[in-house]
């Protein structure tokens, strides 16, 4: 088994195996929540004004906004209405939007408190009182990215004080199924803002703002593929998709399928460039052209590898390599998925990290303690912010990882990795 571990070593960035899709424009679906309303006034302002109804107006005119860039927009309430927490995400979850934004305006007991914040939902600074839905533990990054971006365009466009993002466990950001936040667009505690908010320009200047905080981070290009809207790792895919590391088949990106070990193979080809690489074995450098093309190095025979696979040449090649080896019973599996672990213990090596090497500190995911095979990999590589558990306690070392999960994981090394 370890033979094949070390044979996969270098496939891994190239995660995720499909063909190009057809060109297709697609009108990306966002939910516009106005917070509060009818019963519910929200803060009200020095200035006598209702959070309601400057959450209303700034809702609608975002509406209008992102309706002409091309989105499909859903508001959650079309008038001065009382909607629970509740209520607004199961609409969010039926509406299957894209992403979700809730407008709001603030208040401090200190008046002088002023500015804008974005609101988000972070795994990582979670409240045992107030558990989140395992699609959002999981979106952590794109509601972050989401909330950043939103956060730049209102105080460049704006001029409100930046007051940052806040990780926060407000039901309507930590309950949804796709990423999420809170805007909150000003103090109308403070004077200053309040006299602000009560502007009609300074309204749309804010719904601007947030229009063009989406769309740098949705924008409305060509779909990469038909199966990945609303998708939890969506903009993951993409990004890979434009920088050629991905493809599909048919049009379709199949996200939630178990990656093969012939899928990685050839898509670390790709990324890797077999024929121009060296291996180092045994004090001699091998071509690794050779290995693979030359009349002069014979094929390793595998029951399950016929020449008629339609990974043959390639997986000839990274066994010419090194890159992978065969199992006791005469077969190389190149139909089986990866798991998990094992995608752990090859982005190590791949990367010219120590391998192998024990996990001597806290072992935080209980399904992976510190004596299990992959624990070192497993967790250097949650230090670096590369590989992410299935939920906060948990990895599921053991388990397929899909085309998607693998794409998120790749997502985040080119991101660390970029010069």
């Amino acid at each position: 088994m370890r033979d094949f571990y070390t044979g996969l070593i270098k496939l891994l960035l190239a995660a995720v195996f499909l063909v190009a899709a057809p060109a297709k424009a697609l009108a990306e679906k966002i939910v516009v929540d106005a917070g509060h309303g009818g019963s519910d006034p929200g803060a009200i302002g020095v200035n006598g004004l209702y959070e309601k109804n400057v959450n209303y107006n700034i809702a609608q005119k975002l509406r209008d906004l992102l309706a002409g860039m091309g989105y499909d927009v859903v508001l959650t309430r079309k008038a001065d209405e009382y909607i629970s927490l509740a209520d607004r995400v199961a609409m969010t979850d039926e509406a299957k939007p894209s992403l979700f934004v809730s407008v709001h305006a603030n208040s401090h007991p200190n008046a002088n408190v002023s500015g804008a914040m974005v609101l988000y939902y972070d795994k990582d600074y979670p409240q045992d009182s107030y558990p989140a839905s395992d699609a959002m533990t999981a979106l952590t990054p794109e509601s972050k990215k989401l909330a950043e971006l939103v956060q730049q365009s209102i105080v460049k466009q704006t001029g409100f004080a930046d007051k940052g993002l806040l990780p926060s466990a407000a039901y309507v950001i930590r309950m949804g199924q796709v990423p999420s936040i809170l805007v909150e667009t000003a103090f109308l505690s403070n004077s200053g803002d309040a006299a602000r908010l009560a502007n009609d320009t300074v309204r749309q200047q804010l719904a601007q703002a947030v229009a063009n905080g989406i769309a740098a981070y949705l924008p409305l290009t060509k779909a990469a593929f038909s199966d990945i809207s609303r998708h939890w790792a969506q903009s993951a895919i993409t990004r890979l998709k434009e920088k050629g590391l991905v493809e599909g088949s048919g049009g379709r990106f199949e996200p939630d399928k178990p990656m093969t070990r012939a899928e990685w193979l050839t898509i670390a080809d790709r990324l890797f460039h077999f024929s121009d690489k060296q291996q180092t074995k045994s004090g001699l450098s091998v071509q690794v052209a050779a290995q693979a093309t030359s009349s002069t190095v014979t094929a390793q025979v595998y029951k399950d590898l016929p020449q008629t696979h339609w990974s043959y040449k390639t997986m000839q090649a990274a066994i010419g390599l090194g890159y992978v080896g065969g199992y006791e019973d005469g077969s190389i599996r190149p139909d089986q998925p990866v798991t998990r672990a094992e995608v752990a213990v090859l982005l190590e090596r791949m990367t010219g990290a120590i391998s192998d090497a024990p996990w001597k500190a806290a072992a935080d995911f209980k399904d992976v303690p510190a004596s299990y095979w992959a624990a070192g990999s497993i967790y250097r590589l949650k230090q670096k912010g590369i590989m992410e558990g299935i939920t906060e306690a948990t990895f599921s070392p053991g388990k397929s990882m899909t085309r998607a999960e693998m794409a998120a994981m790749i997502d985040r090394y080119v991101a660390k990795t970029a010069p």
